[in-house]
């Protein structure tokens, strides 16, 4: 909440701070992608996004996967589901009960429609990062949305390991970064994929 209060902030005060108003990106790794999210959930919920010209949830906690069966998950997530659990309803959830449900509390939770309002997102992941199941499923359901802009996948990377600079994964990170820079941000015009329809 802080954060999307503060993204507001800017916006309102984006001339006298120095700061192009339509040119603000919001990005964050792990559980600043998390918070990434979450603030994009809240200015979906206001009808907000237009504040934000693109968003980038980068190896995002995203929502309660590392709550099934670990039989089915990859080793990074099977090996890191007991402790991640602990975490969510002791250190992240205020009411678990209450929460669990809730978009606010994991943002992959959010409704089509709410989906529908986020902004133009860009989601970086890392092969073998232990978030890469719930971030592909929530990739899947932007697109569907026509909000999800890239699904950007670093090969051979684990959970923001591509941050390392000894690493040859660094080296893509950050080319993926500048060019994401130079054909989303510094552009005029976002494109953004065209909404999915099936009939049924």
């Amino acid at each position: 909440k802080q954060w999307y209060q503060r993204r507001v902030a800017i916006t309102a005060g984006g001339e006298s701070l120095g700061v192009d108003p339509a040119k603000i990106v919001i990005a964050g790794d792990s559980g600043g992608g998390y918070i990434c999210l979450g603030t994009m959930v809240m200015l979906a919920e206001n009808d907000e996004s237009h504040l934000v010209k693109l968003a980038i949830p980068g190896v995002p906690m995203v929502d309660d996967y590392c709550f099934s069966d670990t039989q089915a998950m990859t080793k990074e997530e099977r090996n890191n589901a007991a402790s991640f659990r602990k975490i969510w309803k002791y250190c992240i959830a205020a009411d678990w009960e209450e929460q669990k449900t809730s978009p606010h509390l994991f943002p992959g939770k959010a409704s089509d429609k709410l989906l529908e309002k986020f902004p133009p997102t860009i989601i970086m992941e890392c092969e073998f990062d232990q978030y890469i199941t719930e971030a592909t499923r929530l990739a899947g359901r932007l697109r569907r949305a026509g909000r999800l802009l890239e699904f950007v996948v670093i090969p051979g990377a684990g959970h923001a390991s591509s941050l390392t600079p000894s690493l040859k994964s660094n080296q893509v990170f950050f080319d993926a970064l500048k060019t994401i820079a130079r054909e989303y941000i510094h552009t005029q015009e976002l494109i953004v994929a065209v909404k999915y329809e099936f009939n049924t």
